[in-house]
C-alpha cells in the first residue's frame, strides 16, 4: 500500500491498558470498551480484535454507522451498544443484529417498538436520563411514562440498561454538580425498581467517573481515553496517585505516527520559506519536506511552532504547513536524507513526543488530536 505516513498501534500497551482498567473496578463490574470516533483515532479494523484479545467482549460507539463498522470486525459474541445516534433506517438493522442503542425521547421509543413488533425481535434499550448534562436523556417527570410503556411492551422491548451520563467527572471543580447527578440517577434506579421495571444493568461512569468516584462504577463503566493510554485530565492522574500511592505511570501510550523525509534543500539567509512570509531565514538553513499536512491531521496552528523527531533530536517545523507538506529545519543535523524516518507522535532513541505536548501547542485536546488522524492513514499493529 503507498502511503505518506503510517500510525503503529502497539499490541502489548493494549493489553497492559485493558489489564490496568479492569485492576481498578469493582468485583462484578462490566468493561465496555468505548471506541467511538474511529476508536479514537486508533483504527476500529484494527483496535477491536486487539481488544477481543484482552479479554473485552462489549463495545460502545456513538452512531449505527460506527457500531455496522465494529460488527463487521468483532467476533459473533461481542456485544455493541450505540450511545447516541440511531436514525429510523438503522432501527431495523440494529434489532435483527441484537445491537444495544440509547433511547432518550418518547417518539424513539414508540417507534423502536412498532419496528420491534413488526420483526418479532426484541430490541435491546437503553434508557437514558437526564440527571444535570443537560443535552439528551428523560426528565424524571416523563420516566413514569417510560417505565409504564417499557412494561406494556414487554414482548419487544429488553430494558438493557438505565443510564445516564456526568458533566465534567474529570474535575474537582464539578463536585457538587456530579453528586447532584448522582443522586438524581439514583432516585430514578429506585423508581424503576419500585415499578417492578429493572433493567439488565446501571451504568454512568466514564473513565473520569470510574477512577475519581468509584461509587459510579455500578454494574458497567464505559471506558474511552483511559483505554488507549491517556488520562482523561493531569486531575485525575493526580487524584489517582493520592488514592493509590502509586507514582508510577500505569498507562502506556499505544499510537506513534511516523513519516519519512521527502526532500532536502539548502536555503540562503534573506529567503522566505514556504507560502506567504511567515517564515525568513536570518541564517542559511538547510530544511527538509515531510509528506505530511493538515490534511493528515497535522494541524496548520502549528505552522512555525510545531516539532517532530528525526535522527534522535527534536527540531522545528518552519513555514506554514500546507495541506500534504511541513517543513522542517534541519540544519543541525549531519546527513538527512530522502527516506529518514521522521516521527510526528511517539518514541525516537531517548526523545518523545507525546499527544499531550502536540494537543498543547496546537490548543487542541487530547481526544481532538487523536480523532483528527485521518481514517485512510495505514494502521499497523505492532508487538
Amino acid at each position: 500500500m503507498f502511503k505518506s505516513s503510517i500510525i503503529e498501534i502497539s499490541e502489548s500497551a493494549i493489553n497492559q491498558n485493558i489489564a490496568f482498567v479492569k485492576s481498578i473496578l469493582l468485583e462484578g463490574v462490566k468493561l465496555s470498551c468505548v471506541v467511538k470516533g474511529n476508536a479514537y483515532g486508533h483504527g476500529v479494523a484494527e483496535y477491536v480484535p486487539l481488544a477481543e484479545k484482552a479479554g473485552v467482549d462489549h463495545f460502545s460507539v456513538f452512531s449505527a454507522d460506527e457500531a455496522y463498522e465494529v460488527k463487521n470486525v468483532c467476533r459473533p459474541g461481542t456485544d455493541i451498544m450505540i450511545m447516541g445516534y440511531t436514525d429510523d433506517q438503522a432501527l431495523s438493522w440494529c434489532i435483527e443484529q441484537g445491537i444495544e442503542f440509547y433511547v432518550f425521547d418518547f417518539d424513539r421509543l414508540i417507534k423502536v417498538a412498532e419496528v420491534a413488533e413488526s420483526l418479532n425481535k426484541k430490541a435491546k434499550i437503553h434508557i437514558e436520563i437526564e440527571t444535570g448534562f443537560n443535552r439528551t436523556g428523560f426528565n424524571m417527570t416523563e420516566f413514569s411514562d417510560v417505565l409504564k410503556f417499557i412494561k406494556n411492551h414487554a414482548s419487544s422491548i429488553s430494558f438493557e440498561g438505565l443510564c445516564t451520563h456526568y458533566a465534567g467527572a474529570e474535575s474537582i471543580a464539578n463536585y457538587v454538580r456530579v453528586q447532584s447527578q448522582l443522586k438524581k440517577f439514583i432516585q430514578a434506579r429506585r423508581k424503576a425498581e419500585k415499578a417492578g421495571v429493572t433493567p439488565r444493568r446501571y451504568h454512568t461512569a466514564s473513565s473520569a467517573a470510574t477512577i475519581t468516584y468509584p461509587k459510579t462504577q455500578m454494574d458497567m463503566v464505559r471506558i474511552g481515553i483511559l483505554q488507549f493510554g491517556f488520562w482523561p485530565t493531569p486531575e485525575t492522574h493526580v487524584q489517582y496517585i493520592n488514592k493509590h500511592g502509586e507514582p508510577r505511570q500505569p498507562l502506556q501510550r499505544i499510537l506513534t505516527w511516523k513519516s519519512t523525509v521527502m526532500s532536502t534543500k539548502n536555503i540562503k539567509a534573506g529567503e522566505f520559506i514556504g507560502y506567504g512570509t511567515s517564515y525568513l531565514a536570518i541564517t542559511d538553513k538547510v530544511i527538509a519536506t515531510v509528506p505530511v499536512g493538515y490534511a493528515h491531521g497535522f494541524p496548520r496552528s502549528l505552522s512555525n511552532m510545531g516539532r517532530v523527531l528525526i535522527h534522535g533530536k527534536r527540531v522545528g517545523v518552519i513555514g506554514t504547513v500546507n495541506m500534504n507538506i511541513m517543513t522542517i529545519d534541519v540544519t543541525a543535523l549531519e546527513g538527512v536524507k530522502p527516506g529518514d524516518e521522521v516521527v510526528i507522535i511517539g518514541h525516537q532513541g531517548e526523545l518523545d513526543i507525546s499527544v499531550a505536548s502536540f494537543s498543547e501547542l496546537s490548543a487542541q485536546v487530547n481526544y481532538e488530536t487523536l480523532t483528527r488522524l485521518p481514517a485512510n492513514i495505514q494502521r499497523k499493529i505492532v508487538e
